[in-house]
């Protein structure tokens, strides 16, 4: 990691997830969480062509449970991950690609309902080590202005 060139971000971050149609989704950079994990407010697994896969329905922004996305991606695995509270769950991961201001890099997600927080998504230390990021915990939004405008169209009015 030595000749990689460290980046700054804030304690909270616009990113999107192009790879399952999230142009913005803000999130939470915690360094306490080893793996990233993104709201999703129901989870159906299926197969297709023998491939396990996973559809779920995300509600990207706060509070706004009018705006919400369909997502599906293939399944890298089921694991058992103890949130912050010491609860235990069974989550589906993924692997996707995240935007984060000009960098692209993919990643491991694990889906959970994420509807109590205030944060969609948390970005853990294991994607914060693949670029090779710094955390400014008293800074928000280095890397870009909000991306929650990508939302908005004809049929959804104004977020």
């Amino acid at each position: 990691m030595s000749d990689m060139q460290q980046i700054l971000i804030g304690w909270r971050e616009w990113l999107a997830l192009p790879d399952i149609g999230l142009p913005g989704i803000k999130a939470k950079v915690d360094t306490g969480a080893r793996t990233s994990a993104l709201h999703a407010y129901f989870v159906e697994p299926y197969q297709q062509d023998g491939k396990a896969l996973v559809r779920f329905g995300v509600h990207p922004l706060p509070r706004r449970s009018s705006v919400s996305r369909i997502c599906q991606a293939p399944v890298k695995e089921c694991r058992l991950v103890t949130d912050s509270g010491g609860h235990r769950e069974e989550r589906y991961v993924i692997e996707t690609t995240i935007r984060l201001g000009d960098l692209f890099f993919v990643t491991e997600v694990t889906l959970t309902n994420r509807d109590t927080m205030k944060f969609r998504m948390l970005l853990g230390r294991s994607a914060l080590q693949q670029i090779g990021a710094l955390v400014d915990p008293v800074r928000s939004y280095l890397l870009g202005p909000s991306l929650r405008r990508a939302y908005v169209d004809k049929q959804e009015g104004s977020p």
